[in-house]
């Protein structure tokens, strides 16, 4: 391991002396983390140590480590120093600091992305196995995308805040960074867990929310191009011939998560952080001015702009939740391109706010989000991409990112699964019929090829699928279901004619039983299998 003293960069802010990590490292309880050494941005507590936040004007000692710091501690692990940060967590880049700017561990003329840059310097160089970040805009997947590392974002409230000093209250999340995904899992698990005294944690569920599927098998991509610098470009055309590799890809509109991410700097979303730590941007000069102008800037919003932005934001969570109907995860970049340290210096507002882009909207669209590597830039710079997911996917999307890195990630035993095309699928008038049963969504999937989808008559609108061996080669929209074996007993009296439960074959070449129909069923005039699905259909209807 990498001393931390050694660094060529202020990756760190303190250093616990070596008695106390002798101390620390005394009692460590078996497990996974046992004795493993962490760091810790400073902006959360760590016992006998200031939280400067990068800020040299705080210097009192916490009393106690934050809850995260704490459920580390209980499993082992071992606190060694205090990360470096962009001041307040308010910003993108790692230079907003007073300690010093870092750079990406790839360039010494590149950022090292922010706010959580020392973590994940201290990380990409070796000096600890993983290291706490938070995450508001972004400030845990930037770095990691600039410095080839594994960002994981959970969603808001299942890792306590306890204990870090706040930029937005309501989007803070504690984050993870590591290089791979399955030390991210190993933390994370340890990190989980319900704080009453945290007025903004949560638990997680028992059972997934609806349409959350166990196993990750389709990824939404933007239906058109992105703005990207021109290195970026051709890191990310890589990153979505990739993931055709990993799953099914669909194309859907990002517009609405775009303008959801504008909402966090450019409307009364802002003025959270004056309300969090505007007390403590007073004179001193080693406050930033690009972070005292930022914040202190917000009191120029009112009351009335703030539930004009709440509105907004509502309207643009309903428009984006629609991604999710057919796809488990959204693929986008976590960037626009890679600055350098001088074109930062040249334009820190311009350039900091250019790389929200495509960060800025997970919290306040309540979705968890990992950063995974994606391979180089032709420049040779790492280049990352981002898996979101609704809220409380943490599991699935995990391992979904597992696969994108090619570590192992094995799918969940199943009961009895059944494919469902048409009135039973997630948001359709049957789908409550399998969630009273106990069901789960399992995966979202494909027919295998040859099968056509045919308009049936019914009680309610519902297609039925024919296996005419003339059907595309890329398939119908399916979902399929996790059931208890009871389940399908009680199923059989609802379906109705012409329908009927037979083997299906699903694109990945295995067979669950679906609602088929027979040939007679295969009048042209019904057939509605270019639209590729149900959904697809009712949307032109």
């Amino acid at each position: 391991m990498k001393a931390a003293r050694d660094l060529d960069q202020p990756a760190f802010i303190s250093l616990l002396a070596q008695d106390q990590v002798r101390e620390l490292s005394k009692s460590t309880p078996d497990g996974p983390l046992a004795g493993v050494p962490f760091a810790v941005k400073d902006n959360i507590d760590v016992a006998g140590v200031p939280t400067t936040a990068a800020c040299p004007a705080l210097t009192t000692a916490a009393a106690e480590p934050a809850f995260a710091v704490r459920r580390l501690q209980e499993h082992g692990a071992v606190p060694i120093g205090k990360t470096n940060l962009d001041q307040f967590a308010t910003g993108l880049v790692g230079t907003r600091s007073p300690y010093g700017a870092c750079h990406s561990v790839a360039s010494p003329g590149h950022v090292s992305g922010g706010s959580s840059s020392g973590s994940a310097v201290a990380v990409a160089l070796g000096v600890v196995p993983f290291a706490l970040g938070t995450d508001t805009a972004g400030s845990g997947r930037v770095p990691a995308a600039f410095n080839g590392l594994v960002g994981v974002k959970p969603s808001r409230g299942l890792v306590s805040t306890r204990g870090v000093l706040p930029a937005c209250p309501s989007l803070d999340c504690v984050t993870t960074l590591t290089r791979t995904v399955a030390d991210a899992r190993v933390v994370l698990d340890a990190l989980i867990g319900y704080d009453p005294a945290d007025p903004y944690a949560r638990p997680m569920p028992v059972a997934a929310p609806a349409g959350v599927a166990r196993w990750m098998r389709v990824i939404a991509v933007p239906d058109g191009p992105m703005d990207l610098d021109p290195e970026h470009e051709a890191a990310w055309r890589a990153a979505l011939a990739h993931a055709e590799s990993v799953a099914h890809v669909v194309r859907v509109d990002v517009g609405p998560f775009l303008a959801a991410a504008r909402l966090l700097y450019e409307a009364a979303f802002v003025a959270e952080r004056l309300a969090a730590f505007g007390h403590l941007l007073g004179e001193d000069e080693s406050v930033d001015p690009t972070v005292r102008r930022i914040v202190l800037g917000a009191s120029r919003f009112s009351g009335a702009d703030a539930f004009a932005g709440m509105h907004e934001l509502a309207r643009l969570r309903r428009r984006a939740e629609q991604a999710f109907l057919g796809a488990d995860a959204l693929l986008l970049p976590v960037t626009p391109g890679h600055p350098t340290l001088a074109a930062v210096a040249t334009d820190p507002v311009g350039v900091n706010s250019r790389l929200g882009t495509f960060t800025n909207m997970a919290n306040l669209l309540d979705l968890s989000a990992v950063a995974v590597p994606a391979g180089k830039r032709p420049d040779g710079l790492p280049f990352g991409v981002q898996l979101l997911a609704p809220a409380f996917a943490d599991g699935p999307l995990l391992d979904l990112a597992a696969r994108w890195t090619g570590e192992a990630a094995a799918e969940p035993a199943a009961r009895t699964l059944l494919a469902v095309a048409g009135a039973h699928l997630t948001g359709q008038p049957r789908n409550a019929d399998l969630v009273r049963l106990g069901g789960r969504l399992h995966s979202r999937a494909r027919t295998g090829p040859g099968y056509r989808m045919y308009t049936v008559d019914g009680a309610l609108p519902r297609p039925g699928l024919v296996r005419t061996g003339d059907g595309p080669s890329g398939g119908i929209e399916l979902e399929v279901w996790d059931l208890p074996e009871p389940a399908l007993g009680a199923l059989l009296p609802t379906i109705t004619e012409p329908l009927h439960l037979g083997p299906l074959t699903l694109d990945d070449g295995s067979t669950a039983l679906g609602f088929v129909a027979d040939r007679t069923c295969a009048d042209p005039t019904r057939d509605i299998t270019a639209h590729g699905g149900w959904r697809a259909y009712l949307a032109t209807r």
